[in-house]
């Protein structure tokens, strides 16, 4: 099987979890139950930081070291970006939080609706550049585990972002099969984005150690902006940080271990 071949299947992962989200429409007349939420959002939460340390920062590191560089350099400016890029993109593009009740980035009359699919999509284009580099790294059956884990646990944080945005079509007037499709394109991007830090990695060798640590900022900006005071909306409840060590342990373990 080609590295390319993995990074298809590993992308695969995190987009059926926005699938599945998004297939409560027809199941669900209103949001998804809050406990069920933070436990998701707390073991996604921890998956992700734990794979920004293993699968993404380390690994910049090792690259850089290998091709004879410093790699202080290219994996803190690369976080830095990450970081940044995430920062800039959430003053200019509007969106909207789930739970939110009002839009963040550049006023403007779009529809709710539309603004929470902005939101999803937006933080699914650092997720989709990790997982996509993270399989580009696979070497044999090298590091498989660690990246598979990696889509699974980015698939489970896609769930209830899923349900987020097809439920709101739905009680916006959306038909229930209309609802899932728009629910279900909102992480089109994430596919769309692994692919390319792949097709990027492979085609410019000195570039890895940036694109890794980049994705790496990327996605614990969205974890601390995002994740974090998610799981811990509504009545105060240890789930969320119980599930946050449990999801950073076992993605600890199979990098790791199985790495």
């Amino acid at each position: 099987m080609s590295n390319m071949t993995k990074v298809i299947i590993g992308i695969v992962l995190p987009f059926l979890g926005t699938t599945l989200g998004s297939a409560t429409v027809f199941f669900l007349k209103k949001e998804m139950n809050s406990k069920l939420q933070n436990l998701l959002r707390g073991f996604a939460a921890g998956v992700m930081v734990a794979a920004s340390i293993w699968s993404l920062l380390i690994p910049a590191m090792e690259e850089a070291e290998a091709a004879g560089t410093n790699a202080l350099f290219p994996v803190a400016g690369g976080l830095a970006l990450g970081v940044g890029f995430l920062m800039l993109m959430d003053e200019l593009l509007p969106h909207l939080h789930p739970g939110a009740k009002a839009a963040e980035g550049v006023p403007t009359a779009w529809r709710r609706s539309t603004l929470l699919t902005f939101a999803v999509t937006l933080h699914n284009i650092p997720e989709g550049m990790a997982v996509g580099l993270a399989f580009a790294l696979v070497s044999g059956g090298e590091g498989f585990a660690g990246a598979a884990a990696l889509a699974m646990g980015i698939g489970i944080q896609n769930f209830p972002e899923g349900a987020a945005v097809a439920l709101p079509l739905r009680q916006g007037g959306w038909s229930r099969p209309r609802a899932f499709v728009g629910g279900m394109l909102s992480g089109a991007v994430e596919p769309v984005f692994g692919v390319l830090a792949a097709l990027a990695a492979a085609g410019v060798d000195p570039l890895m150690p940036w694109l890794l640590s980049f994705a790496a900022g990327a996605m614990l900006y969205v974890v601390v902006e995002e994740l974090i005071p998610e799981m811990s909306q509504g009545r105060h409840s240890n789930l969320g940080t119980v599930f946050f060590a449990v999801g950073f342990s076992v993605m600890m373990v199979l990098d790791v271990a199985l790495g």
